[in-house]
């Protein structure tokens, strides 16, 4: 067999086992091999390894672009100094995901600009990495697809939908006011959660003020508790490190056009 039609031959087999990594780089290894004096084995080992290392970077791509993250946001990238009552070792080690596979809650508390958003996206995109199912969604948002969902009479499927993925990020959860309909919805979904599945929840407020996101006492207390039982909480403060940051860069600004100003 010739050489082109040797390539030919790993080009459609390639194709039809659906092995991308080894139809693009297989001539190259091939080569390398060829003056490394490498054998058969060895050959063979080197575009297996290629082609799995992809495929696990492929998958993890698919995951964080399946969970729907706004942004990317890494834990790493997190400014724990901007906010010192965060604990790294704590995030870091939710990072490694034991609390995702004990089918435990997470709960940010904190005010706007704390860090509740990032963290809740770190650790989401941690999981996928990891190979967990991850879905993230505003709060509002998710009342509004169950109550669409409910209206066009699938709304089983949709809360099934939410009840497989191995961890859900829920974000902005107090930011409005939610009817009894809504509130109704979103407790069903925690319940096809509990204990068996993960939520992650970002919140502006305490647990003593969810009351003014859901309305009904009762329904109120049967959501908290569902969502804190066995929880992770970290509580991220009230001092937004974003205004802190905007104050210090316009007084630089400030002071920089001050000095124009009195530089004769």
């Amino acid at each position: 067999m010739t050489d082109a039609a040797a390539d030919a031959a790993i080009e459609q087999a390639c194709r039809i086992l659906r092995l991308p990594t080894i139809r693009e780089h297989h001539a190259r290894v091939a080569e390398a091999a060829t003056r490394q004096k490498a054998g058969y084995k060895g050959f063979l080992v080197e575009l297996l390894s290629m082609e799995c290392d992809e495929r696990e970077d492929r998958r993890k791509a698919r995951l964080i672009r399946d969970a729907g993250f706004p942004r990317p946001k890494r834990i790493d990238d997190f400014d724990f100094t901007a906010n010192p009552l965060i604990d790294p070792g704590l995030i870091h080690t939710l990072g490694k995901g034991a609390w995702i596979r004990a089918g435990q809650p997470l709960c940010l508390i904190g005010d706007s600009g704390t860090g509740k958003s990032h963290l809740l996206i770190g650790l989401g995109i941690a999981a996928a990495e990891a190979g967990y199912r991850v879905r993230y969604v505003t709060a509002a948002a998710l009342v509004n697809e169950l109550v669409e969902a409910a209206d066009d009479k699938h709304l089983s499927r949709t809360i099934a939908r939410y009840g497989r993925v191995d961890l859900l990020c829920l974000d902005e959860l107090g930011y409005l006011e939610l009817d009894r309909r809504g509130a109704e919805l979103l407790f069903q979904v925690f319940t096809e959660r509990e204990e068996r599945a993960s939520v992650a929840v970002a919140s502006n407020s305490a647990f003593s003020e969810w009351a003014r996101t859901f309305t009904d006492p009762r329904l109120c207390a049967a959501i908290v508790d569902r969502i804190t039982f066995e929880a992770h909480i970290v509580e991220t403060g009230t001092q937004s490190f974003r205004l802190r940051s905007s104050q210090r860069k316009h007084a630089k600004t400030s002071a920089a056009r001050d000095r124009e100003r009195s530089t004769p």
